[in-house]
């Protein structure tokens, strides 16, 4: 049952709410002034509160300030008799929800209580799919292979220190970016991810930078790149050594000077961003036969974390075996599936050229083709090696 906090001197006003809102099958708690409301934010969690603005002891602005702190996933809306469009401005500048004035239309009441609700609601399933992300992205496993991984991340995640994470196709990079992302100070901004392989060269930089309303044929309205939508988080550049050499230089600039300049446009535009990179190639060789600025790869290279293939941990096999099938049941809305010791035994002795991303198929393969135990014949039958 939703719960909503009343805040208001006149108990005649927190009494008529109460009432109307209880008939509507709300959970109703009132506070007399502003710092009982404060104490009951804080020993209690409410959906939605409704705030006098002109009380005495403390004004309904300072309440809403002060509960940003105590319980920002609670939706203020602010009531007052005293209302004017300066006010309600002020209010929704602070955080407030929405405004309405004294004595307020029941209707009006009502349906902004109910999309106060909704915000609450979408709000808290956001936070729960955030969560699920992160811990998706944990990384399984105890071999000595991954924990030189986890030593690196836990060191250099608190940092703004740019980082390039290399290994083969399958092997967890955008995993390991991920980590550095959530562990780092920048975790409430965004993750922004650019797979430069999938974008042909022509668009890239429009991607990365966005550009101005007809800066070229199909330039039909204005567009917002990467690098401003990553800012104040984390930009992903993943598959770098497939980036063009032009839009090498101007990332280069950006990195250097943390400015863009969109597509067709003059105005530099200031952003912070954290840059992880990933690539399967050799940057080395890259830059010897001409491909990639070395500049920018020493730029990128502030710490280089090699991420292992699988075939060199695998004693972490059983590990993601059992991740994989509870992953699987949860999205198949099903009960997770078992596989024997032999069958694990069996799974750890093929070559893992794909790597983690090939044996997660291999899993969802059995899951699919196997009883409630996968055996080893099973893994020998439809493992497609």
């Amino acid at each position: 049952m939703p719960k909503i906090l009343i805040i208001d001197d006149e108990r005649a006003i927190r009494n008529t709410l109460k009432e109307i809102l209880e008939y509507e099958s709300y959970a109703v708690d009132q506070a007399e002034d502003g710092p009982t409301g404060l104490d009951m934010l804080v020993k209690n969690k409410y959906d939605v509160v409704l705030c006098d603005i002109k009380m005495p002891k403390m004004d309904g602005l300072e309440v809403l300030e002060r509960a940003q702190t105590i319980s920002p996933d609670s939706a203020f809306i602010m009531v007052s008799a005293h209302g004017s469009i300066e006010t309600a401005v002020d209010a929704t500048k602070k955080g407030a929800f929405d405004f309405i004035q004294k004595p307020p239309d029941l209707n009006r009441l009502l349906i902004t209580v109910r999309n106060a609700l909704d915000r609450t609601k979408l709000v808290t399933e956001t936070k729960t799919l955030k969560k699920k992300i992160a811990k998706s992205s944990e990384m399984v496993g105890n071999s000595a292979a991954l924990s030189v991984v986890r030593k690196a991340i836990e060191k250099v995640a608190p940092t703004d220190a740019r980082v390039l994470i290399t290994g083969p196709n399958g092997a967890g990079k955008e995993m390991v970016a991920r980590q550095l992302h959530e562990q780092s100070n920048r975790a409430g901004g965004p993750m922004v991810e650019v797979n430069c392989a999938a974008i042909p060269s022509e668009l890239i930089e429009s991607e990365l930078f966005g550009h101005e309303k007809g800066s070229f044929t199909s330039a039909v309205k204005q567009r917002i790149g990467k690098f401003e939508q990553a800012s104040g988080g984390t930009l992903f550049l993943d598959e770098i050594g497939d980036m063009s050499l032009s839009a090498q230089a101007k990332v280069l600039r950006a990195l250097q000077e943390s400015k863009i300049t969109r597509v067709g446009g003059e105005k530099e535009i200031s952003v912070d961003v954290r840059v992880v990179a990933a690539t399967n190639k050799n940057l080395v060789q890259e830059i010897a036969d001409r491909n990639f600025r070395e500049d920018l790869y020493h730029r990128l290279s502030v710490i280089l974390i090699q991420v292992p293939a699988l075939n060199d941990r695998r004693e972490d096999i059983p590990d993601l075996v059992q991740k994989f099938l509870n992953d699987i049941a949860r999205d198949y809305g099903n009960k997770p599936k078992k596989a024997d010791a032999a069958a694990l035994k069996y799974l750890q002795s093929l070559n893992w050229t794909g790597n983690i991303r090939e044996l997660r198929n291999v899993v969802e393969r059995l899951v699919i083709m196997s009883d409630d135990v996968i055996t080893e014949s099973d893994a020998k039958a439809y493992s497609g090696k």
